[in-house]
C-alpha cells in the first residue's frame, strides 16, 4: 500500500497545471492500490475572480472529468486537494477536496471548514478568503483500502479539534493538502504535521504548493508523509515533485494497542 503527495507550482491556469500534474502521475510506481493526493489550488491559483470564473458545481466540469480519467488511467485512488466549487444561489463558493476511486468515481468531498483570514508578513500581506469563499459545515471520512480518509484543507491544520473528531469517528489517514505561505510554512508547518500525527494516531499525507507563484504569493512546500509515530517518511523541499512511502497498517493497530490515547482522553 503505497502513499503519496504530489507537490505544484501551479499557476492561474488549469492547462498550464495539468501539464504539470502529468509529469507527476506519469512517474508513479506500478503497485497498487495507492493513494496519491494533490494540493490545494492544484487547477487554479490566481486571485478572487479566476476561483469564481473557474469554479464548478461537484460532480461535473471538465476539471473532475479529467481527474476522474486520470484515476481510471493509472488505478490510483485520486484525491483533489482542493478547488474552487459552486454553491447554489451564493456568490461566494467553497474550496473543495474530492476523493476519486480507480474506477473514476467520486466516492466523496469535503469543503473546507476554517477560512484563512490573517496577515502575514509577506509580500502579499493580506489573506481574506472569506471575501471569496464560503466554509463548509461537517468533517468527512472516506472509506477506502488505506482506511477512513479524513479529509481536510491548509488552515485547517491549526485546529486540532477537527482531526480529533476524525481520528474518534475511525480516521487511519489524514489527509492534508495546502497552500502554505513561505512565512507561516517555515514557522508551523511540519511541527504541526507531526503533531496531527502523534496526537492522532493516523498516517498524515501533506501536499503543499512548493515555490513562487505567477501572482507573486511564496509557499512553502516541503511536502511529507508522516507515520503514526510521527517519524517523517519522505518530504520534498522545494519545486514540483513527489513524495512516495509504503502505508504499514499494522503500526496503527499496534499503537492502538499498546498506547491507547483515543479511549483514554477524557476531555471531550
Amino acid at each position: 500500500m503505497w502513499l503519496a503527495a504530489i507537490q505544484l507550482v501551479s499557476g492561474r491556469h488549469w492547462q498550464d497545471n495539468r501539464e504539470q500534474i502529468v509529469a507527476e502521475l506519469a512517474v508513479l510506481p506500478k503497485e497498487r492500490p495507492l493513494l496519491v493526493l494533490l494540493p490545494e489550488n492544484f487547477a487554479l491559483f490566481g486571485e478572487r475572480q479566476g476561483y469564481l470564473d473557474g469554479a464548478e458545481t461537484i460532480g461535473e466540469g471538465s476539471i473532475q472529468q479529467q481527474l476522474a480519467a486520470w484515476a481510471r488511467e493509472y488505478g490510483i485512488w485520486l484525491v483533489a486537494g482542493a478547488m474552487p466549487t459552486t454553491i447554489s444561489g451564493s456568490d461566494h463558493i467553497h474550496t473543495s477536496s474530492l476523493v476519486f476511486d480507480p474506477s473514476g468515481e467520486l466516492r466523496g468531498h469535503y469543503h473546507k471548514i476554517h477560512l484563512f483570514d490573517v496577515d502575514v508578513a509577506d509580500n502579499h500581506g493580506r489573506y481574506r478568503e472569506s471575501e471569496t469563499f464560503s466554509p463548509g459545515e461537517a468533517p468527512v471520512l472516506v472509506d477506502t483500502p488505506f482506511g477512513p480518509l479524513g479529509l481536510s484543507i491548509c488552515y485547517d491544520l491549526r485546529f486540532p479539534e477537527l482531526y480529533r473528531q476524525l481520528a474518534r469517528a475511525g480516521a487511519r489517514v489524514l489527509l492534508i493538502p495546502a497552500a502554505f505561505t513561505a512565512v507561516t510554512g517555515e514557522a508551523h508547518w511540519e511541527p504541526l504535521l507531526r503533531a496531527r500525527a502523534i496526537e492522532n494516531q493516523c498516517y498524515v499525507v501533506a501536499a503543499n504548493q512548493g515555490g513562487t507563484h505567477e501572482t507573486g504569493r511564496q509557499t512553502w512546500g516541503h511536502s511529507m508523509v508522516i507515520d503514526p509515530w510521527g517519524r517523517v517518511l519522505a518530504s520534498k523541499e522545494s519545486g514540483r515533485g513527489t513524495v512516495l512511502t509504503k502505508m504499514e497498517p499494522g503500526l496503527i493497530d499496534e499503537l492502538h494497542r499498546t498506547m491507547p490515547v483515543l479511549t483514554h482522553a477524557r476531555l471531550l
